[in-house]
């Protein structure tokens, strides 16, 4: 195989496509780059753990076919490396991989192109799109409440349902959950002209690279299509794909209380600094894991906000608008903080009932654009 590489044009295709390749600088099948050069002048560049892949295709100089696998992150760093506009690089049947640029030259080691892993199939007669904007806003206030490596596998991703008038997003874990929904326009790519009726759920880390590789330009859209076990993203130049975690999601909507007898209002801004400032005090490890605790309390139309650790104290109080009556509790800081930044509202509705039972963060205001957002939060008990 024999290449003239335009070297920015190939780093801004091929760097993406380090998300679906492990963090290794050795040579293997699933921690390669499998490039496939194609007369006349046609290269595809594709990445795959096994759980995620990603692909895409460029047009440049092909001198020789050829189909071989190299370390996907020593290809990147070296074309970053080199100098010049251009690098020749080329393959032997030694499966020697050689980069020459000027009087630069470099070696790597190289596989056979058959043996990178099968490929699921990454077409599909069933499928949607949307702006990618909308689905970028809407991970932006879900994938916090992932689980992570959780003993029940559903909630180690996100919840996506799909149908034609509306997109809703659910991602919980056993301290926090979040629901976003949001009424719009999804056009159906379904050839058979079936009606959509969607439910699956992402992985973690799927979900984690997705949201960095989605353009959030409001004239951008993504085409989604499914297969059984797999779900594929087409975003402009690049196919990825990703298998889907197998099981049904939990019963959301049964978790989340909907009448609690205290009511506040109050400005996420004000609120979300006031945290950040107790944040500088709550952080404390014990016992091998980070401690991070902030107590609220509510008296009247004030917010009390404390935190006390080794490192010294904080207070702040905020004006809010009250109804019910009053209360102490006590979350966990992150996760509270977390909850608050992804209500986008410039007011927070605050729904609770008990120092031990979950709250309701919700932005006001929400359903008038055609959003219904909560967030579900457990507090933590309060030492005496």
């Amino acid at each position: 195989m024999k290449l003239l590489l335009h070297r920015q044009e190939v780093l801004g295709a091929v760097t993406p496509l380090l998300c679906a390749a492990a963090n290794k600088t050795t040579v293997s099948a699933t921690d390669g780059i499998l490039i496939e050069a194609k007369l006349p002048d046609i290269c595809t560049f594709t990445t795959y753990d096994l759980e995620k892949g990603m692909r895409t295709t460029i047009h440049t100089t092909v001198l020789e076919e050829g189909s071989f696998i190299v370390s996907a992150q020593k290809f990147v760093q070296t074309l970053r490396v080199m100098d010049g506009a251009e690098v020749d690089f080329s393959i032997d049947k030694n499966l020697c991989a050689l980069f020459s640029c000027g009087k630069s030259s470099h070696k790597m080691s190289a596989l056979k192109g058959e043996e990178f892993p099968e490929l699921p199939t990454l077409e599909s007669a069933r499928g949607f799109a949307l702006p990618s904007k909308t689905l970028k806003d809407m991970l932006s206030k879900t994938m916090y409440a992932m689980g992570v490596n959780d003993q029940r596998p559903v909630l180690n991703g996100c919840f996506f349902e799909v149908t034609s008038g509306s997109l809703l997003l659910v991602s919980c874990d056993s301290f926090k959950m979040a629901k976003c929904l949001y009424k719009t326009e999804v056009e159906n790519r379904n050839e058979d002209g079936s009606a959509l009726n969607f439910r699956f759920i992402v992985p973690v880390k799927t979900v984690n690279e997705l949201y960095k590789v989605l353009p959030d330009e409001e004239e951008d859209e993504i085409s989604i299509h499914m297969t059984l076990k797999h779900i594929i993203f087409h975003i402009g130049d690049f196919l990825f794909f990703s298998r889907l975690v197998d099981g049904d999601y939990i019963d959301f909507d049964r978790i989340i209380i909907t009448q609690h007898r205290i009511h506040l209002t109050l400005d996420r801004e004000a609120f979300l600094a006031a945290l950040e400032r107790a944040a500088l005090i709550t952080e404390e490890r014990v016992a091998g894991s980070v401690r991070s605790h902030v107590k609220l309390q509510i008296e009247e139309n004030l917010l009390k906000i404390t935190a006390a650790s080794s490192a010294g104290s904080t207070y702040d109080e905020i004006e809010v608008e009250h109804e019910g009556g009053n209360l102490v509790i006590a979350f966990n800081n992150r996760f509270l903080m977390d909850s608050v930044r992804a209500c986008d509202g410039e007011k927070i509705l605050f729904s609770l009932s008990s120092p031990l039972s979950s709250v309701n963060l919700s932005p006001v205001g929400g359903e008038e654009n055609g959003h219904e957002d909560i967030f579900m939060l457990l507090p933590v008990r309060m030492k005496e």
